[in-house]
């Protein structure tokens, strides 16, 4: 169970930003003793794979505040974002830690199995967070764009130490996460709602504006 939680919340970090759960791991498995990774997935406390994790960081921390250029960025990372999410389930759930001792007692030899997990779980967060940020840029003319931005990758830092240090905490985000889908696809709704009266609207008057001038 806290395996399939550990990986949880690491792929889920990576649906929000793709390089904080990996980064994370990496860290804390080359500097201390809280993470220790599998055989197969050491690559991740690589000095240069850190190196690159960092860059990459930095270059999506940037772009995804900056409005319309988050909107492409969300393009790019539909790719990213799952992919990153499927390596972190996958290290995630087979790497000892703090609080698994014994973590091949869960997928056993299935190794596929948590990476198409782990895409999948990204993959679903990936698409609310890139449904939600145009309602949320609408609704503030774009200034919400860095502060929404910041609060994903606070909370992808959030989820991802508390799939490691603590992975209960992984199932607040599995009750938060319907009520906030709710909220997208009801905010997304009205906003087409009000779009199509403004069409209709702007129909009408221009109806009568001919037919007055006739």
């Amino acid at each position: 169970m806290l395996e399939a939680l550990t990986g949880t919340g690491l792929a889920a970090s990576a649906g929000l930003n793709a390089y904080i759960p990996l980064l994370t791991m990496g860290l804390l498995a080359r500097y201390t003793d809280v993470v220790n990774l599998p055989s197969g997935w050491q690559w991740i406390s690589n000095g240069w794979v850190l190196a690159i994790l960092v860059v990459l960081l930095a270059v999506e921390t940037v772009a995804d505040k900056v409005p319309v250029v988050d909107h492409v960025n969300d393009v790019v990372q539909t790719v990213v974002r799952p992919t990153a999410g499927g390596l972190a389930f996958g290290a995630g759930s087979g790497a000892e830690t703090v609080t698994v001792s014994d973590p091949g007692q869960f997928f056993g030899s299935h190794e596929w199995v948590p990476v198409v997990v782990g895409v999948l779980i990204a993959l679903g967060v990936h698409g609310l967070k890139a449904a939600a940020r145009p309602v949320i840029n609408a609704g503030t003319a774009g200034f919400g764009a860095p502060v929404a931005s910041t609060a994903e990758d606070a909370t992808s830092v959030v989820f991802s130490l508390s799939a490691i240090l603590l992975p209960v905490l992984v199932l607040l985000f599995l009750l938060v996460v319907p009520l906030f889908a709710f909220w997208v696809v009801r905010r997304r709704r009205r906003r087409r709602a009000a779009r199509r009266a403004a069409r209709v609207a702007a129909r009408e008057e221009t109806t009568a504006d001919y037919d007055y001038h006739r």
